[in-house]
């Protein structure tokens, strides 16, 4: 996850519009409030080099998305039935939720595209 927004946030960084897209795992740590668990939790000195060398963490680049306005972020509606979670729960976290269906459309074209 650390990766995916530290790409997006680049190209908001850039001006650019930007649409990250959660599926599975990444929604599910999204929707459940728990950004700021390592990527790796079986690697803590991952975790303790990210922190060490001053790397924001998930919440912190996903805040800093949120406040570029050049953002949107969009869960996955197939996923969100995959992980036992409804629209409710992801409400004010998530700007839309799409099928496939709807992202291959709305993507169709876009030669930059990152899957989260």
């Amino acid at each position: 996850m650390h990766q995916g927004l530290s790409i997006a946030a680049s190209g908001a960084a850039l001006g650019r519009r930007v649409e990250v897209y959660f599926f599975w795992w990444a929604l599910e740590r999204l929707l459940t409030g728990r950004l700021d668990e390592p990527d790796f939790p079986e690697r803590d000195d991952i975790a303790s080099r990210f922190e060490g060398r001053g790397l924001p963490t998930i919440r912190a680049l996903l805040g800093h998305l949120r406040a570029s306005e050049q953002v949107t972020i969009i869960g996955c509606s197939g996923s969100l039935a995959a992980i036992g979670l409804n629209p409710a729960d992801a409400e004010g976290k998530v700007d839309t939720l799409l099928g496939w269906t709807a992202i291959l459309a709305r993507t169709a074209g876009v030669t930059d595209r990152f899957y989260l």
